[in-house]
């Protein structure tokens, strides 16, 4: 599903993203191993001008990859609507995690299932601020 998510994003130009059920965006990072673009099709919430993104890889054992390559490098591109934003990315911690986790959960209690899953570890949560 996340390739069809993906292409469809990707050919729509962010004007469709097959996610659907939330607010979604295509995040394209720089790969910190090859240095090339790399899309990923990522449900996100609003916090005034900025993206909230989490981690989540659907619970699985491991971060997902688009997560290695923000820490390596956090200048990216959000295509939202069909318009492409460049962000800086910024992982989240403590008061302020909490508040934008409440905001996560409220538009998608999935997360709460997500988080049980990865008991594990932590499902990091990362501010895009435009600019």
């Amino acid at each position: 599903m996340v390739d069809a998510d993906r292409w469809l994003s990707r050919v729509t130009r962010g004007r469709v993203v097959a996610l659907g059920m939330a607010p979604s965006l295509l995040l394209t990072t720089t790969g910190r191993r090859s240095g090339q673009p790399r899309s990923s099709p990522l449900q996100y919430v609003s916090d005034g001008s900025d993206y909230i993104v989490i981690a989540s890889n659907w619970g699985g054992e491991k971060d997902p990859a688009w997560s290695f390559n923000l820490r390596a490098e956090p200048r990216a591109l959000v295509t939202v609507g069909g318009r492409e934003v460049a962000v800086t990315a910024r992982e989240t911690e403590g008061a302020e995690r909490e508040r934008l986790w409440g905001k996560i959960v409220d538009q998608w209690p999935g997360y709460e299932t997500y988080r049980t899953r990865a008991s594990h570890r932590k499902l990091r949560i990362f501010r895009l601020t435009p600019g």
